[in-house]
């Protein structure tokens, strides 16, 4: 979300209130000069691009206990109230929990909802994407029914679950990710996405082209951390 809010330069319109994340404050993550560095920042910020119909909701801080299910309920009531088109969740999945298939494939996966499926899956077919497989609902049985996991997705499953239920057009985009420097993975999701909605035109075929054109938001350099303090030696 840093990068296409970062690339598109899309205003922040808003901000999503709710008692359901831990609350933080912070400066402007996408701040360009010193001037607009002091610009505060918040835990649920709503950013739009009227010019591509596009509004974007990014996240940025953990879910108080027990406070998720009330989220994802509020988030799809302003959901349907906005008379939204269609939502994309832009997700991940623990890496060492794929099964063998898994190892073998692409690291990226989608879902449609029922909805969605009617108005995009020629689409989404002619991109050969590979649809997230069903599993054991209990993988430790071996009798256990299947149904769709994504472990290690936070409230993406939910989420997905919720708007199958109301009807909702929604799509899941999600890569397969391991813990450290999720750079590469975030660079690889939006492009991912890209060829789908075609966010930034490609140059060429060449995805390492397509993927510099990517702007990286100024707080990215921090984020492992100011460096070490010179105090210490």
């Amino acid at each position: 979300m840093d990068l296409i809010i970062s690339t598109l330069n899309m205003s922040k319109i808003g901000y999503f209130y709710t008692d359901c994340l831990v609350p933080m404050v912070g400066n402007n993550p996408y701040a360009t000069a010193e001037g607009n560095s002091t610009e505060l920042s918040i835990n649920a910020e709503v950013y739009s691009l009227p010019s591509r119909k596009l509004v974007a909701l990014q996240l940025r801080s953990i879910f108080i206990k027990y406070k998720s299910k009330p989220f994802c309920e509020k988030l799809l009531s302003w959901v349907k109230s906005s008379g939204c088109a269609r939502v994309i969740v832009l997700s991940s999945s623990h890496s060492y929990q794929r099964n063998d298939l898994q190892l073998r494939s692409t690291p990226f996966r989608y879902l449609l909802t029922p909805s969605m499926q009617k108005s995009v899956q020629n689409k989404i077919k002619s991109l050969n994407w590979e649809e997230m497989e069903k599993s054991r609902c209990i993988p430790e049985i071996d009798d256990s029914e299947f149904c769709i996991r994504i472990p290690g997705g936070g409230i993406t499953k939910t989420l997905y679950d919720e708007s199958c239920s109301k009807e909702i057009q929604m799509a899941v985009l999600l890569k397969f990710v391991s813990e450290g420097d999720n750079i590469p993975d975030a660079l690889g999701l939006v492009e991912y996405l890209n060829e789908w909605l075609q966010i930034i035109k490609p140059l060429s075929d060449d995805p390492t082209v397509s993927a510099s054109r990517w702007k990286i938001p100024s707080s990215w350099r921090l984020l492992f951390g100011s460096g070490l303090p010179p105090a210490l030696f």
